[in-house]
Protein backbone atom coordinates (compact mmCIF):
# COMPACT_ATOMS: atom_id res chain seq x y z
CA UNK A 1 0.00 0.00 0.00
CA UNK A 2 1.30 3.45 -0.91
CA UNK A 3 0.88 5.78 2.07
CA UNK A 4 0.46 8.94 -0.03
CA UNK A 5 -2.19 7.30 -2.21
CA UNK A 6 -4.10 6.07 0.84
CA UNK A 7 -4.12 9.44 2.61
CA UNK A 8 -5.27 11.22 -0.54
CA UNK A 9 -8.11 8.78 -1.10
CA UNK A 10 -9.35 8.28 2.49
CA UNK A 11 -9.94 11.77 3.80
CA UNK A 12 -10.59 13.02 7.34
CA UNK A 13 -11.34 16.50 8.70
CA UNK A 14 -8.35 18.59 9.76
CA UNK A 15 -7.39 17.23 13.22
CA UNK A 16 -6.97 20.82 14.43
CA UNK A 17 -10.78 21.06 14.29
CA UNK A 18 -11.26 18.46 17.05
CA UNK A 19 -13.28 19.58 20.07
CA UNK A 20 -11.88 20.18 23.56
CA UNK A 21 -11.97 16.43 24.32
CA UNK A 22 -10.16 15.59 21.10
CA UNK A 23 -13.24 14.24 19.32
CA UNK A 24 -12.95 14.95 15.61
CA UNK A 25 -15.50 12.83 13.76
CA UNK A 26 -17.93 9.93 13.99
CA UNK A 27 -18.86 7.17 11.60
CA UNK A 28 -17.05 5.37 8.82
CA UNK A 29 -15.52 1.93 9.23
CA UNK A 30 -12.32 0.21 10.30
CA UNK A 31 -11.05 -0.66 6.83
CA UNK A 32 -7.27 -0.96 6.76
CA UNK A 33 -6.91 1.99 4.39
CA UNK A 34 -9.07 4.20 6.59
CA UNK A 35 -7.08 3.30 9.71
CA UNK A 36 -3.77 3.97 7.96
CA UNK A 37 -5.05 7.31 6.69
CA UNK A 38 -6.23 8.24 10.18
CA UNK A 39 -2.94 7.42 11.90
CA UNK A 40 -1.01 9.30 9.21
CA UNK A 41 -3.04 12.38 10.15
CA UNK A 42 -2.62 11.96 13.91
CA UNK A 43 -6.12 10.52 14.39
CA UNK A 44 -7.15 7.25 16.07
CA UNK A 45 -10.43 5.40 16.76
CA UNK A 46 -11.66 5.15 20.35
CA UNK A 47 -15.22 4.08 21.08
CA UNK A 48 -17.30 1.48 22.90
CA UNK A 49 -20.38 1.29 20.64
CA UNK A 50 -21.45 2.58 17.24
CA UNK A 51 -20.73 4.97 15.69
CA UNK A 52 -16.95 4.76 15.47
CA UNK A 53 -15.45 7.87 17.07
CA UNK A 54 -12.20 9.40 15.82
CA UNK A 55 -9.94 11.43 18.12
CA UNK A 56 -6.96 13.75 17.91
CA UNK A 57 -6.34 15.04 21.45
CA UNK A 58 -4.57 18.23 22.39
CA UNK A 59 -2.20 17.91 24.16
CA UNK A 60 -0.77 14.58 22.99
CA UNK A 61 1.37 12.18 25.04
CA UNK A 62 4.59 11.47 23.11
CA UNK A 63 7.80 9.61 23.87
CA UNK A 64 10.96 10.17 21.88
CA UNK A 65 12.73 6.76 21.89
CA UNK A 66 16.06 8.33 22.86
CA UNK A 67 14.45 9.87 25.95
CA UNK A 68 13.23 6.57 27.42
CA UNK A 69 13.72 6.39 31.19
CA UNK A 70 14.11 3.02 32.88
CA UNK A 71 13.99 2.81 36.66
CA UNK A 72 16.91 1.12 38.41
CA UNK A 73 14.70 -1.69 39.71
CA UNK A 74 13.44 -2.41 36.20
CA UNK A 75 16.99 -2.39 34.84
CA UNK A 76 17.78 -5.17 37.31
CA UNK A 77 14.83 -7.16 36.02
CA UNK A 78 16.05 -6.66 32.44
CA UNK A 79 19.52 -7.87 33.40
CA UNK A 80 18.07 -11.02 34.97
CA UNK A 81 16.38 -11.99 31.72
CA UNK A 82 13.25 -13.20 33.48
CA UNK A 83 11.20 -13.08 30.27
CA UNK A 84 11.87 -13.99 26.67
CA UNK A 85 10.83 -11.03 24.52
CA UNK A 86 9.73 -11.40 20.91
CA UNK A 87 8.15 -9.36 18.13
CA UNK A 88 5.18 -10.37 15.98
CA UNK A 89 4.85 -14.04 16.96
CA UNK A 90 1.42 -13.81 18.65
CA UNK A 91 -0.17 -10.56 17.51
CA UNK A 92 -3.79 -11.70 17.78
CA UNK A 93 -3.21 -13.17 21.23
CA UNK A 94 -1.71 -9.88 22.45
CA UNK A 95 -4.65 -7.82 21.17
CA UNK A 96 -7.17 -10.22 22.70
CA UNK A 97 -5.30 -10.21 26.00
CA UNK A 98 -5.36 -6.40 26.02
CA UNK A 99 -9.13 -6.57 25.50
CA UNK A 100 -9.68 -9.11 28.27
CA UNK A 101 -7.36 -7.86 31.01
CA UNK A 102 -9.04 -6.22 34.00
CA UNK A 103 -8.01 -2.61 34.56
CA UNK A 104 -8.61 -0.62 37.78
CA UNK A 105 -11.42 1.92 37.41
CA UNK A 106 -12.42 0.68 33.96
CA UNK A 107 -15.57 -1.21 33.02
CA UNK A 108 -15.55 -3.09 29.76
CA UNK A 109 -13.16 -2.41 26.89
CA UNK A 110 -12.92 -0.30 23.75
CA UNK A 111 -11.12 -3.20 22.02
CA UNK A 112 -14.19 -4.78 20.43
CA UNK A 113 -14.22 -7.81 18.14
CA UNK A 114 -14.36 -5.42 15.16
CA UNK A 115 -11.28 -3.62 16.46
CA UNK A 116 -9.45 -6.91 16.98
CA UNK A 117 -10.22 -8.01 13.42
CA UNK A 118 -9.21 -4.62 12.00
CA UNK A 119 -5.83 -4.52 13.72
CA UNK A 120 -5.14 -8.16 12.87
CA UNK A 121 -5.70 -7.15 9.24
CA UNK A 122 -3.20 -4.29 9.65
CA UNK A 123 -0.77 -6.81 11.10
CA UNK A 124 -1.22 -9.09 8.08
CA UNK A 125 -0.41 -6.09 5.87
CA UNK A 126 2.76 -5.35 7.88
CA UNK A 127 1.60 -2.11 9.56
CA UNK A 128 0.68 -3.35 13.06
CA UNK A 129 3.08 -5.07 15.44
CA UNK A 130 3.20 -6.78 18.81
CA UNK A 131 5.94 -7.06 21.39
CA UNK A 132 5.54 -10.07 23.66
CA UNK A 133 6.94 -11.25 26.98
CA UNK A 134 7.05 -15.03 27.35
CA UNK A 135 7.75 -17.19 30.41
CA UNK A 136 7.96 -20.98 30.13
CA UNK A 137 6.26 -20.86 26.72
CA UNK A 138 3.35 -18.80 28.15
CA UNK A 139 2.46 -15.32 26.94
CA UNK A 140 2.53 -13.21 30.12
CA UNK A 141 2.66 -9.63 28.84
CA UNK A 142 2.96 -7.42 25.82
CA UNK A 143 1.79 -4.46 23.80
CA UNK A 144 0.70 -3.68 20.26
CA UNK A 145 0.50 -0.69 17.96
CA UNK A 146 0.77 0.67 14.44
CA UNK A 147 3.93 1.68 12.59
CA UNK A 148 4.08 4.27 9.80
CA UNK A 149 7.32 5.84 8.64
CA UNK A 150 9.48 6.61 11.68
CA UNK A 151 6.45 6.81 14.00
CA UNK A 152 5.01 4.11 16.23
CA UNK A 153 1.47 4.53 17.56
CA UNK A 154 1.01 2.59 20.79
CA UNK A 155 -2.46 1.16 21.32
CA UNK A 156 -2.58 -0.97 24.46
CA UNK A 157 -0.58 -3.27 26.73
CA UNK A 158 -1.26 -6.01 29.26
CA UNK A 159 0.56 -8.01 31.94
CA UNK A 160 -0.17 -11.29 33.67
CA UNK A 161 3.13 -11.26 35.55
CA UNK A 162 4.72 -8.35 37.39
CA UNK A 163 6.82 -6.12 35.10
CA UNK A 164 6.07 -8.22 31.99
CA UNK A 165 4.51 -5.37 30.00
CA UNK A 166 7.14 -2.90 31.24
CA UNK A 167 9.98 -5.12 30.08
CA UNK A 168 8.27 -5.67 26.73
CA UNK A 169 7.81 -1.91 26.37
CA UNK A 170 11.48 -1.19 27.10
CA UNK A 171 12.51 -3.70 24.43
CA UNK A 172 10.12 -2.13 21.96
CA UNK A 173 11.22 1.47 22.50
CA UNK A 174 14.91 0.54 22.60
CA UNK A 175 14.57 -1.32 19.30
CA UNK A 176 12.71 1.61 17.76
CA UNK A 177 15.55 3.90 18.80
CA UNK A 178 18.08 1.54 17.21
CA UNK A 179 16.06 1.62 13.99
CA UNK A 180 15.96 5.42 13.97
CA UNK A 181 12.31 5.97 14.87
CA UNK A 182 11.48 9.57 15.76
CA UNK A 183 8.51 9.20 18.10
CA UNK A 184 6.17 6.88 19.97
CA UNK A 185 2.62 8.20 20.12
CA UNK A 186 1.21 7.35 23.56
CA UNK A 187 -2.05 9.22 22.83
CA UNK A 188 -3.15 10.41 26.29
CA UNK A 189 -1.44 11.11 29.60
CA UNK A 190 -0.90 8.46 32.25
CA UNK A 191 1.52 8.48 35.17
CA UNK A 192 2.81 5.12 33.95
CA UNK A 193 3.86 6.54 30.58
CA UNK A 194 5.23 9.69 32.16
CA UNK A 195 7.50 7.55 34.32
CA UNK A 196 9.07 6.19 31.12
CA UNK A 197 9.82 9.70 29.85
CA UNK A 198 6.74 10.45 27.75
CA UNK A 199 5.69 14.10 27.72
CA UNK A 200 2.64 16.12 26.72
CA UNK A 201 3.04 17.98 23.43
CA UNK A 202 0.75 20.53 21.89
CA UNK A 203 -1.11 18.98 18.96
CA UNK A 204 0.54 21.29 16.41
CA UNK A 205 3.98 20.17 17.55
CA UNK A 206 2.95 16.52 17.35
CA UNK A 207 1.45 16.90 13.86
CA UNK A 208 4.58 18.64 12.58
CA UNK A 209 6.81 15.91 14.04
CA UNK A 210 4.54 13.23 12.60
CA UNK A 211 4.67 14.76 9.13
CA UNK A 212 8.46 14.70 9.29
CA UNK A 213 8.49 11.10 10.56
CA UNK A 214 6.30 9.98 7.67
CA UNK A 215 8.98 11.04 5.20
CA UNK A 216 10.86 7.89 6.25
CA UNK A 217 9.78 4.67 4.48
CA UNK A 218 7.62 2.38 6.63
CA UNK A 219 9.50 -0.63 8.00
CA UNK A 220 7.50 -3.67 6.83
CA UNK A 221 6.51 -6.56 9.05
CA UNK A 222 6.90 -9.03 10.49
CA UNK A 223 9.53 -7.53 12.77
CA UNK A 224 12.33 -9.38 14.52
CA UNK A 225 13.83 -8.19 17.80
CA UNK A 226 17.52 -7.32 17.51
CA UNK A 227 18.10 -5.17 20.63
CA UNK A 228 19.60 -6.79 23.72
CA UNK A 229 19.70 -5.23 27.23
Amino acid sequence: MDLLEITQRWSFPDPRHADADGLLAGGGDLAAERLISAYARGIFPWYESDPILWFSPDPRMVLRPGELRVARSLRKQLARGKFEVRFDTAFGSVVRACAEISRPGQQGTWITSDMINAYCRLHELGFAHSVEAWQDSELVGGAYGVSLGAAFFGESMFARQADASKIAFVHLVSQLEAWGFALVDCQVHTQHLESFGARLWRRDRFLDALASALETPTRPGPWELEWKP
